[in-house]
């Protein structure tokens, strides 16, 4: 198997090696893999937590009037066109 890693993940591997903790780059991924099987639920929960989050804010603003109104197909796009151009 053979796996890519951005320049910043590789940096991060090659020092985990460097400090001693581990012998060689499969250990940490090993590592790193077992930790994510471990905390999947937590990891989960954090995501359900901030989502809820962004949508208890999405409520906040519709009460306070700064919500926008999209009644149609036409209006989705003009609404998301005017996004990519701020």
């Amino acid at each position: 198997m053979h796996v890519s890693l951005t320049p910043e993940l590789e940096a991060i591997v090659k020092h985990k090696v460097e400090s001693g903790l581990y012998n060689n780059a499969s250990e940490v991924v090993r590592e790193a893999l077992r930790f994510m099987e471990m905390n999947n639920d937590f990891v989960a929960q954090m995501k359900l937590d901030r989502l809820r989050s962004h949508l208890a804010e999405g409520q906040r603003q519709i009460e306070a009037g700064q919500g926008a109104v999209l009644k149609s197909k036409e209006d989705t796009s003009k609404f998301f066109a005017s996004l990519n151009n701020a």
